[in-house]
């Protein structure tokens, strides 16, 4: 919150000492009941052992983040950090301003572990300030705060009240080396880095070994373990009801004007109902819209007759996320050519998913699935003239069929939509795949309505088909494989799905 936000003293707030005594008075006792260890919580801990073992000796700290404002005293719905929920097991909107501190119990080459602490804003007395006068924080405007007793049960680690945490952190940081993930709360950050500067650390140093710890937060999200896969199965099955609550409106659209919208709104409904929310901004692109590839405006009318790009998935309360795209005929049935480019996507698709198996590479699938869509290209004769499809696959001289897909055709998903991101080419696009490994498979044909390289027929269809596959011993495992992915498949699902 801005200083002139915290200055202004606009708000009506009883103050006199007869109502903070009345206010005080005549509560029910609080519960004594704990919160059971998750199983969320249960992984964290693995995970925090893991990163312990490479840095031992280390203080680490990370931020859930801060709120943050959306206008004037109103903020955004909290979400923390991807790295803190990892290693925390808090997902949600919890715990606004907590930081875990992974605190060494040994010099660094003794692997000793850590202690895992985290400091938060703890329920308030109902004698204090907070509990009534707070609107960001108070028990009576947000609602009851676990207690450092009810963190320690639910996570398993040690609670502390956040406002030791400056102390703790500069504690010997001019001897002990302090790495902390920089750009999950940047006030905080400017902070302990004057504590850390005035405990004696090297201050030239202090961003690049952040980033090595934020670059092996990232990195160690990769590979996912069974658990995880299974959240990330649930996300995918959540996203199915919004799917199919989308399709039984698709009659009604054209009828609605701004159908983009009403589009966006019955998926984020449901992801709402299913989880915790939608896992990024849903894509609800009908006609040309479809073609600009991050269409978020979602603010165009839907006619009969054109197709409608849903890329859109549910992130459940522990923060997995699932992404996919289906493209949908709003008659439920596709034209001639609306059906020759959607096969030809999925032609791609499967192609690409037939790529994902241990041994090959990362890039491997965006090498099999685009091959296909520069096949169809060429085969259509919108390649340049004399261009072979070898020819316009050379990454150094050709590399036409960019025109119609520009984007790759996978990226890692996991608690963010685009996963591992601070990984380095090395471990990702150049990478093998490894099991546990979950990845998008997503190609596409965008053919603009101005395109006068395309005949009249294609322009103003976009399509794209977009699965989540986990990769295993043998191959993969596609999360959203009894979806629909043939034009057949998708008619028959639409008929199906309207006559319940």
């Amino acid at each position: 919150m801005s200083e002139e936000q915290q200055q202004a003293d606009n708000r009506k707030r009883p103050t006199t000492d007869e109502f903070r005594a009345f206010v005080a008075e005549d509560w029910a006792p609080r519960s004594d009941d704990r919160p059971a260890l998750t199983e969320a919580a249960e992984r964290a801990a693995e995970r925090r052992a893991a990163v312990s073992a490479t840095h031992d000796g280390e203080r680490l700290v990370v931020p859930a983040g801060g709120l943050k404002v959306r206008s004037n005293d109103c903020d955004y719905v909290f979400r923390p950090h991807s790295a803190f929920a990892h290693l925390t097991g808090l997902g949600a909107d919890r715990e606004p301003d907590a930081v875990l501190v992974m605190e060494p119990l040994g010099a660094p080459g003794e692997q000793a572990g850590h202690e895992a602490v985290l400091y938060f804003r703890p329920l308030a007395p109902r004698d204090s300030e907070e509990f009534f006068g707070d609107a960001r924080y108070g028990e009576f405007w947000v609602g009851a705060r676990p207690s450092i007793e009810d963190v320690e049960s639910e996570l398993g680690l040690t609670g502390r009240h956040v406002d030791q945490l400056e102390d703790a952190v500069g504690k010997d940081a001019g001897q002990v080396t302090v790495r902390l993930v920089r750009d999950a709360d940047r006030d905080l950050t400017a902070r302990l880095d004057t504590v850390r500067a005035q405990a004696g650390a090297d201050t030239d140093t202090l961003a690049e070994g952040d980033a090595a710890l934020a670059h092996d937060l990232s990195h160690l999200r990769m590979v996912k373990d069974a658990w995880e896969v299974q959240q990330m199965q649930q996300a995918v099955d959540a996203t199915r009801v919004g799917f199919e609550a989308v399709i039984r409106e698709l009659p009604t659209l054209p009828d609605r004007g701004r159908g983009e919208r009403w589009v966006e709104g019955t998926f984020g409904l449901h992801a709402r109902h299913q989880g915790n929310g939608v896992g990024y901004d849903s894509i609800c692109a009908s006609g040309d819209h479809a073609n600009t590839l991050h269409w978020i405006k979602n603010d165009g009318d839907v006619k009969d007759g054109d197709l409608i790009l849903l890329d859109a998935g549910v992130e459940l309360d522990s923060l997995f996320t699932a992404d996919i795209t289906r493209t949908l005929p709003v008659s439920g049935t596709f034209s001639p050519t609306q059906r020759e480019v959607h096969e030809a996507v999925a032609a791609a698709q499967a192609a690409g998913i037939a790529a994902v198996k241990p041994g090959n590479k990362f890039s491997d699938v965006h090498a099999a699935a685009i091959r296909v869509i520069a096949e169809h290209l060429h085969g259509w004769g919108l390649l340049p003239e004399g261009v072979s499809v070898e020819d316009t696959l050379d990454t150094d001289h050709g590399q036409y069929h960019r025109r119609w897909m520009v984007h790759g055709t996978s990226h890692h998903l996991g608690i963010d939509v685009h996963d591992c991101a601070l990984a380095t080419r090395e471990e990702y696009m150049d990478a093998e795949l490894q099991p546990g490994m979950v990845l998008t498979v997503e190609p596409g044909l965008y053919f603009k309505a101005d395109d006068l390289k395309v005949p009249e027929r294609f322009r103003g269809i976009g399509v794209r088909l977009e699965d989540d596959v986990v990769v295993t011993e043998d191959g993969c495992r596609n999360l959203s494989g009894d979806w629909p992915h043939t034009a057949d498949e998708v008619e028959a699902w639409i008929a199906d799905v309207q006559s319940r």
